[in-house]
């Protein structure tokens, strides 16, 4: 008696022709370009307000702004303290500061390398990539 998983391994244990195609990137869309690169940059500046809001966790909870606060006020007396520039609110802000600067940059970034690679293609000829089917 044939059951339902000796037909299944039969099928799976044919091979089928792989077809190999070769094509040419010759036109990056710019709308495209600008979309992919903003939702790459928004993932980024995530990871840079979470990284800011974590590298000063780690130094406050280490006591390292304390340190830095007696070492400061050795030689000017207390009137500097580093503490007081270096407070979560400011570092909260420094970080969205930081990442919506990031955010323009790269956006901008992507829809220039998309323009650079439509020009280059006309002297190149375009990108050559294969494909297979399974």
């Amino acid at each position: 008696m044939s059951t339902v998983a000796d037909k299944l391994a039969k099928k799976s244990s044919s091979k089928t022709s792989a077809k190999q195609v070769r094509l040419r990137l010759v036109y990056i869309d710019f709308w495209s370009a600008v979309k992919l690169s903003f939702l790459g940059a928004i993932a980024i500046a995530v990871v840079t307000v979470v990284s800011f809001i974590v590298v000063y966790l780690v130094v406050q909870t280490t006591g390292l702004i304390a340190e830095a606060d007696k070492f400061f006020g050795s030689f000017t007396d207390g009137s500097i303290l580093l503490s007081d520039f270096v407070s979560f609110p400011q570092v909260l802000a420094f970080s969205a500061v930081v990442a919506i600067l990031n955010l323009v940059v790269v956006t901008v970034l992507g829809a220039v390398v998309a323009g650079i690679y439509n020009l280059a293609v006309k002297v190149t000829g375009g990108l050559l990539v294969g494909f297979t089917s399974n």
